[in-house]
């Protein structure tokens, strides 16, 4: 395609943009709308993985050692402990230290357990898992351990975790493929009123030897543009609402703890994914509407 032609295309597919204004406007806030949707529910989906990732890289479980093993037998267990699939690393502490560490947390009351004995605490290892979500598989293996009495681990909230991610990932794959289906029907009739308009003008191209991609194109370009004005306008949405909830989040009491990815490190994998569904809505739309009329 010539630089003239690419220019007569663009040109007739732009103005063909303003020239049935309500369809367009109603077509870019449409795409706007499914864009914003998918994206805010796919960046639910990042930042929970985020946070299940820093859950990862933090969670351990307590396994304690059988109360009748000495200090010196009890530390005899832990290349047992290393050796389970999907332990990370495997740390012994000892009565004395486990004493210490109970009376740190008293909190100015240590007095009470001034003469406690460290025999009243057990043995105990701390133990970090390479994968969350087979950590109850792990504390199973730990259990089966001879010398280990007792597991204390929180599997309710690696599963709590694992079910929110899930069910966001999967609201944000439906919500998504509706709304682009929503998006393609409605930029399909706003072309199809372009070539409604323009049937006689298509019908004496198809007569004259026009090529179907000569008479395709400017509907192309009316369905490309109008797809990514709405991923701009809906990147530019997107960046304010997150911003938005960020510093709300930052500025609360309890969700204050909570920890999310900067908009930042996220900015240009957002803006390629809008502009190439932008793109495909626009294109996908457009082809759809000028197919039967491309049948003279």
């Amino acid at each position: 395609m010539g630089d003239n032609q690419f220019w007569y295309h663009f040109k007739d597919g732009f103005r063909s943009i303003f020239a049935h204004g309500l369809m367009s406007f109603a077509s870019v806030c449409m795409i706007l709308a499914c864009l914003l949707i998918m994206g805010s529910f796919s960046l639910v989906a990042v930042n929970l993985s985020h946070m299940f990732r820093e859950l990862e890289e933090e969670n351990q479980f307590l396994a304690y050692v059988d109360e009748n093993y000495d200090e010196q037998s009890a530390r005899a267990l832990q290349p047992r402990l290393e050796g389970i699939n999907n332990v990370a690393s495997v740390t012994f502490m000892s009565r004395s230290e486990a004493m210490a560490n109970f009376k740190e947390t008293l909190d100015g009351r240590q007095d009470l357990f001034r003469d406690a004995p460290d025999s009243v605490l057990r043995d105990r290892f701390i133990i970090h898992v390479v994968d969350i979500e087979a950590m109850s598989e792990t504390v199973e293996q730990v259990e089966q351990v001879t010398g280990i009495a007792d597991v204390q681990a929180s599997l309710e909230v690696a599963d709590g975790f694992m079910m929110i991610r899930n069910v966001a990932g999967g609201v944000a794959i439906i919500l998504a493929a509706t709304l682009v289906l929503v998006s393609v029907f409605i930029i399909s009739n706003t072309v199809k009123i372009a070539t409604f308009t323009r049937r006689e003008e298509i019908a004496v191209l198809r007569m004259c030897g026009a090529s179907n991609w000569f008479i395709r194109w400017p509907f192309l370009v009316e369905g490309v543009l109008l797809g990514l004005v709405g991923a701009v306008l809906a990147y530019l949405a997107q960046w304010g609402v997150y911003g938005l909830i960020q510093r709300a989040m930052e500025n609360s009491g309890i969700l204050s703890i909570i920890t999310t990815v900067p908009f930042s490190e996220l900015a240009v994998s957002v803006l390629l994914v809008f502009l190439l569904v932008g793109f495909a809505i626009g294109a996908g739309g457009s082809a759809l509407a000028i197919r039967k009329f491309l049948k003279v």
